[in-house]
């Protein structure tokens, strides 16, 4: 095997220092673009590449960043970790993805293995992590934020939607919309993101003077969510809901289907369906679905924010608590209220 080129050599046939050769190969270092020219000519002639991770050992800085996901079978999350690997990346940051299931030991167990990476932060999206190894990475000094989660600790920094005026925002325009038998079909009950959508809907229920009229659990996946709307459809029609709101367009879909293909039921003239997220899939004419919009753009930009900021100020930045606005997005899958205030999307 051919001996690996150093640096030194790549100073050599640049005619630079090897300090400028380290330099020329660090993001945002004091080095004339002159030579950081002549560097990389010098190297891509010797076939040189950096050893970031002896670089970080010696910087006390790895540039990597622990991406922890638990959930990719809805849409949302594909889209959003590829926009957020690209944001951190642009930061010049590398990111490490690592699977984990929505068990609390399962998730510590995989946060124990990233801290082993000497990461830089961590970002935990759709999972929530215990208090113990929470002060662990505290302890170790690396900061985490929580990505379409929180939790009740005020220390832990997260970005959401607005869920909870996403759930009110639904309950008003099908209340609008003259519906009577307004059902809910939940998420896995354990996520903050169920209970904050569920409780707005609840309050806007109430403020309508309305209660829901039947409750399922579709625990965000497909299977459950049609075995939910099979309970919710399968009966006399005066038992059956003739609107629904589905707390993520990942069951919502499924709850369509079953509404559509396996009850006869038309959409939205025998029953309004409306979702929370708008993937992709959302917008597509098969579905045509009303959907509480989950900004990704926007949560990813707070997101670094909030996680480079933890990791350039750690004696003086404080962690946020962020919720990005989710608007309502009026299609055809919903009945559509009379007034001015409600319009269909033309996307």
């Amino acid at each position: 095997m051919q001996e690996k080129v150093t640096s030194l050599q790549v100073a050599e046939r640049a005619g630079v220092s090897q300090s400028a050769v380290s330099r020329a190969f660090t993001s945002g270092a004091s080095v004339s673009q002159k030579t950081v020219e002549r560097v990389r000519r010098a190297a891509k002639e010797l076939g040189y590449r950096p050893n970031v991770l002896a670089r970080a050992m010696a910087s006390g800085r790895s540039r990597i960043i622990g991406l922890v996901v638990a959930y990719l079978e809805n849409y949302f999350y594909p889209e959003a970790l590829e926009k957020l690997s690209n944001a951190l990346q642009e930061k010049g940051y590398h990111v490490l993805i690592f699977m984990a299931s929505q068990t609390a030991g399962n998730i510590d167990d995989v946060l124990e293995e990233i801290l082993d990476f000497q990461v830089d932060g961590i970002v935990m999206a759709s999972v929530a992590m215990s208090s113990d190894i929470a002060s662990r990475c505290q302890a170790a000094g690396v900061p985490v934020v929580l990505f379409n989660r929180k939790q009740d600790d005020e220390g832990i920094a997260s970005v959401t939607s607005d869920n909870y005026t996403g759930g009110r925002q639904v309950a008003e325009f099908l209340v609008a919309g003259g519906h009577e038998r307004i059902a809910y079909v939940a998420g896995w009950e354990g996520a903050s993101t169920q209970r904050d959508r569920e409780a707005g809907f609840n309050e806007g229920m109430r403020d309508a003077g309305r209660e829901v009229f039947a409750r399922a659990v579709g625990d965000f996946h497909t299977e459950s969510a049609r075995a939910a709307a099979r309970g919710m459809f399968g009966t006399d029609s005066d038992q059956r809901p003739d609107a629904v709101f589905v707390a993520n367009d990942h069951m919502a879909f499924a709850v369509m289907d079953v509404i559509r293909f396996e009850m006869g039921l038309r959409i939205p003239e025998d029953v309004s369906v409306v979702g929370f997220d708008d993937v992709p899939p959302a917008g597509w004419p098969a579905y045509d679905l009303t959907t509480v919009r989950q900004c990704a753009g926007g949560m990813v930009r707070e997101t670094v924010s909030a996680l480079l900021d933890l990791i350039e100020r750690p004696a003086t930045a404080t962690p946020r608590r962020i919720a990005v606005d989710a608007p309502l997005v009026v299609r055809r899958s919903a009945r559509l209220p009379e007034g001015r205030k409600w319009k269909r999307s033309l996307t």
